[in-house]
């Protein structure tokens, strides 16, 4: 036979009643302060004032933020290619296995530019710019498009 003492017990919450006078617990104002259009009536979430909502202020500042996680490209200048032998092809491969740049650069992009001098001709598969094109055929080696 069950027995009322030995019901399991639950608590259900009771939801707060607002609005309900002094005895209710939120006292006289309902836990709106006091005056004010807080205070009084309904208010849209976007409110803000009797300015320009927010809403319509956020095309004006598009394109602010990116500058915060835009990755620049790997820089390799023509010095630090002394590493390599004389007409060895360098890609991406042959700079990961000298240690010149990392696994991560290779999502980011790769860049020679023309600081310093090359040692020996080389075969380069990358981006290069106009001044490492000119040192680099000078000296006999060849840029392939890529």
């Amino acid at each position: 036979m069950m027995k009322l003492h030995k019901l399991l017990k639950f608590k259900k919450d009771l939801k707060k009643r607002i609005g309900r006078g002094i005895g209710s617990g939120l006292g006289k104002t309902a836990g709106r302060g006091t005056k004010g259009q807080k205070a009084r009536g309904k208010i849209p979430v976007g409110f803000s004032g009797s300015g320009l909502p927010l809403f319509k202020k956020l095309p004006l500042k598009r394109g602010y933020g990116n500058k915060r996680n835009f990755e620049k490209k790997a820089v390799l200048n023509l010095s630090d290619l002394s590493v390599f032998k004389t007409k060895t092809i360098i890609d991406i491969e042959e700079l990961i296995n000298a240690k010149l740049i990392s696994k991560k650069d290779v999502k980011k992009g790769v860049k020679i530019l023309g600081n310093g001098d090359l040692l020996s001709a080389l075969t380069i598969r990358l981006p290069v710019s106009n001044l490492a094109r000119k040192k680099i055929e000078s000296k006999g080696g060849k840029v392939l498009d890529v």
